[in-house]
């Protein structure tokens, strides 16, 4: 199987089936899973995005020089990142201001890290854990 960078972010559905649970108490659960994956349990984590190792650098090759690139790149060299919402922000920007010069495919990744991100913004407890496969 060729390698693959791939995009996970925290998971909860118990969430969306629970009813009338307090703002706070959805942040203590989303805390919680966060702290799972720090002792070892990564099952609340699901797979969001797939890229194609090999067509990941060439992607994150369209951001302009500065910290979201360097995020992204520091995959290549690590083998995993976190993206937490201290970097959101500045990584969507990132992406937005390379779409004009990225492929359909590139587009759609974009996208959907986009979608991922907007996801941490809304939600502060949520981040993205991204790791070579």
């Amino acid at each position: 199987m060729p390698k693959q960078v791939v995009f996970y972010q925290l998971g909860a559905k118990f969430l969306e089936q629970a009813q009338n649970v307090p703002a706070q108490s959805k942040q203590l659960i989303h805390y919680t899973l966060a702290l799972g994956h720090h002792i070892g349990v990564i099952d609340c984590f699901s797979s969001k995005l797939e890229v194609p190792y090999e067509k990941y650098g060439g992607w994150i090759a369209h951001l302009s020089e500065g910290e979201a690139r360097r995020k992204l790149e520091r995959l290549l060299r690590f083998g995993e990142i976190e993206i937490a919402p201290p970097h959101a922000h500045a990584l969507q920007e990132a992406l937005n201001a390379g779409l004009p010069a990225m492929s359909a495919e590139e587009a759609e990744w974009t996208a959907s890290l986009n979608k991922m991100l907007q996801d941490i913004a809304e939600e502060p407890a949520l981040y993205l854990m991204v790791r070579q496969r």
